[in-house]
C-alpha cells in the first residue's frame, strides 16, 4: 500500500481545529476574520494537496492512510479513497467562499471559530470509514449549530430534538449491526432500520424536514448554508447502509426521498419569502442525491455522486448570493417584485448561473450528472425516473420565478450603493468558472466518480457472497 507523500489530512484537519482555538481569542473582530480567511486558504490548499498527491497515486491502491494516525491508533481508522478525495477541497472550498464573502456587518452574528471548527469535522468527516468514529464525528458537528443559536438567544427545541434523535438512531443501529455481526448474523435488520431512520433525519427528508426550515428561520444564513450544503447525511449512507441493507431498505429509502423530492419542489414554487424559497429547494435537490445514493447500478450511483458535487456547489453558491444580497436589503420578500437587477447585476447573473446549474442546465456542471441519474434510475424504477424529471421541472420553474421576483419587473431607488466588493466579485466569477468548466469539460469528474461507484457496488457485492457463504455454512448438511 503506498503511502501518501506528505500527511495532508492530518494537516488539513489540525490547521483548521487549531484555527478555531485561535481565532476564538481575538477579540478584535476585523483582525480574527483576517486570519480565519487565511487559515481556511491553508486548508483549502492541504486538501487539494491530498487529492492531487491521490490523483498521481497508483489508482490500484486500495486506499492512503493517514501516516500518524494510522500508527498511533494501531489500524486504518480515516482514509482517502475514491470516493473521499473529490469531498475534501470541495467542502473546503465551500468554507473558504463562505468566509471570504462574510461582510463587516455579519461578524458579530457569524461565529468565525465555530465554523473553522465545523471545517475540521466535516473533513474529519470526510476521510472517516470507522463506524463508530464516524459516528462521533457526526455527532460532534451538530453541537456548533446548537451553540450558535443559544448564543444568539433563538429557539433550539427544534433543532435539539431532531439532532438528538438523529445521533441517538445512528447509536442504536450501529450497536444493533456490531452485536448481530458478533452473533455470526450478519447485519441483522434491527440494526439497519434505525440506522435508515437516522439518514432521514439528517438529510431532512420527510416527514423530518421541519428541523431544517427551522435552521434557515433562524440560523445565520452562511451559518445554516455550512450545515447542510456538505451533505453529510448521503456520506452516511453510503457508507454504512449501502454496503450492507437489503434491497427492500434501498427501496424505501428511495421512495421516501423522491416524495420528498416533489414535495418540495412544489412548497419552492409557492414560497414568500427567499431564505424558505432556498430551503425547499435544498431539500429537493438533495432528496434526489439521496434517491441516487441508494441506486446499485454503476450508471445511477455514477450520476448520485456527480450530482452530490455540482448540487453541493451550485446551490452553495446560490445561498452566497442571497446572503450577499440580505447583507445590502435585509431578509428578502418574494410577495413583490424587487427589481434590484440594475444595482447588482453581477449578483443577478450569479443568481441565475448557480440556480440553473443546481437543477441539471445544459452546459453546467450538474447537466451530465442528473442525466446520468435519471439513466440510472429509469433502469432499475421507471417510475422514479419521472418522478426525478418532475422535481427537476418544478425546481427549474421555481429558480426562474425567483430570478424574475428578485431582480426584475420594478425600479428599485436606494440611496446607498448596492454593489458586490472585490471580494464577492472574485468569489463569483471563481464559482462561474468552476460551473461552466465541469459542464464543458465533464469526463475527469465522471471518470472518478465511477471509480466511486464501481469501489461502493464491489464492497456491497463481496458482503453479499461472505453473507451467501455463511448462510450455507449453517444450513447444509455436513457430509
Amino acid at each position: 500500500m503506498t503511502e501518501l507523500h506528505l500527511p495532508w489530512l492530518e494537516a488539513a484537519v489540525l490547521v483548521s481545529f487549531l484555527g478555531a482555538c485561535c481565532v476564538s481569542r481575538y477579540r478584535d473582530t476585523e483582525l480574527g476574520r483576517w486570519w480565519c480567511v487565511l487559515i481556511s486558504a491553508v486548508t483549502l490548499a492541504l486538501t487539494l494537496g491530498a487529492f492531487v498527491d491521490f490523483v498521481l497515486l497508483d489508482v490500484s491502491a486500495a486506499v492512503d492512510r493517514w501516516q500518524f494516525a494510522a500508527r498511533w491508533l494501531g489500524r486504518d481508522i480515516f482514509v482517502i479513497d475514491q470516493l473521499s478525495a473529490p469531498l475534501l477541497p470541495w467542502a473546503a472550498l465551500l468554507y473558504f467562499l463562505t468566509i471570504v464573502t462574510t461582510v463587516r456587518t455579519k461578524m458579530r452574528r457569524f461565529s468565525l471559530a465555530s465554523k473553522l471548527l465545523s471545517e475540521s469535522l466535516v473533513l474529519a468527516t470526510f476521510c472517516c470509514r470507522d463506524p463508530w468514529t464516524l459516528i462521533g464525528l457526526m455527532t460532534a458537528s451538530t453541537v456548533p449549530p446548537m451553540v450558535d443559536f443559544f448564543v444568539r438567544g433563538k429557539p433550539t427545541r427544534v433543532l435539539a430534538l431532531h439532532m438528538a434523535l438523529f445521533v441517538s438512531l445512528m447509536i442504536v443501529g450501529q450497536t444493533l449491526v456490531d452485536r448481530a455481526e458478533s452473533g455470526h448474523r450478519l447485519h441483522a435488520v434491527w440494526g439497519i432500520l434505525p440506522m435508515f431512520g437516522a439518514v432521514l433525519v439528517r438529510c431532512g427528508v420527510a416527514p423530518f424536514h421541519g428541523w431544517m426550515i427551522d435552521l434557515f428561520e433562524h440560523a445565520t444564513l452562511g451559518a445554516a448554508l455550512l450545515f447542510v450544503t456538505p451533505m453529510t447525511g448521503v456520506y452516511l449512507a453510503v457508507r454504512l447502509i449501502l454496503p450492507i441493507a437489503p434491497d427492500w431498505v434501498l427501496l424505501s429509502i428511495g421512495l421516501i426521498a423522491i416524495i420528498t423530492a416533489i414535495h418540495a419542489a412544489g412548497m419552492a414554487l409557492v414560497q414568500r419569502e427567499a431564505r424558505r424559497f432556498f430551503c425547499y429547494l435544498f431539500l429537493s435537490q438533495s432528496a434526489l442525491v439521496l434517491v441516487g445514493s441508494e441506486l446499485t447500478t454503476p450508471i445511477g450511483l455514477t450520476g448520485a455522486l456527480c450530482m452530490w458535487l455540482s448540487v453541493g456547489l451550485a446551490l452553495g453558491g446560490l445561498g452566497l448570493t442571497l446572503r450577499a444580497l440580505e447583507a445590502r436589503r435585509g431578509r428578502l420578500s418574494m410577495v413583490h417584485f424587487q427589481g434590484l437587477y440594475e444595482h447588482t447585476p453581477n449578483l443577478a447573473m450569479c443568481f441565475a448561473l448557480t440556480g440553473l446549474a443546481s437543477v441539471g442546465f445544459p452546459g453546467t456542471f450538474g447537466f451530465i450528472g442528473s442525466e446520468l441519474l435519471v439513466d440510472g434510475a429509469v433502469d432499475m424504477y421507471p417510475l422514479f425516473g419521472i418522478a426525478m424529471v418532475l422535481a427537476g421541472a418544478l425546481n427549474g420553474i421555481a429558480v426562474v420565478q425567483a430570478y424574475f421576483k428578485i431582480f426584475t419587473g420594478t425600479r428599485h431607488s436606494s440611496s446607498v450603493s448596492l454593489r458586490i466588493s472585490i471580494r464577492e466579485r472574485y468569489a463569483v466569477l471563481g464559482l462561474a468558472a468552476l460551473i461552466f468548466l465541469g459542464g464543458i469539460f465533464p469526463q475527469p469528474t465522471i471518470v472518478s466518480r465511477h471509480r466511486a461507484a464501481e469501489e461502493l457496488l464491489h464492497k456491497r457485492e463481496a458482503l453479499a457472497r461472505r453473507i451467501n457463504a455463511d448462510v450455507r455454512t449453517v444450513f447444509l448438511p455436513v457430509h
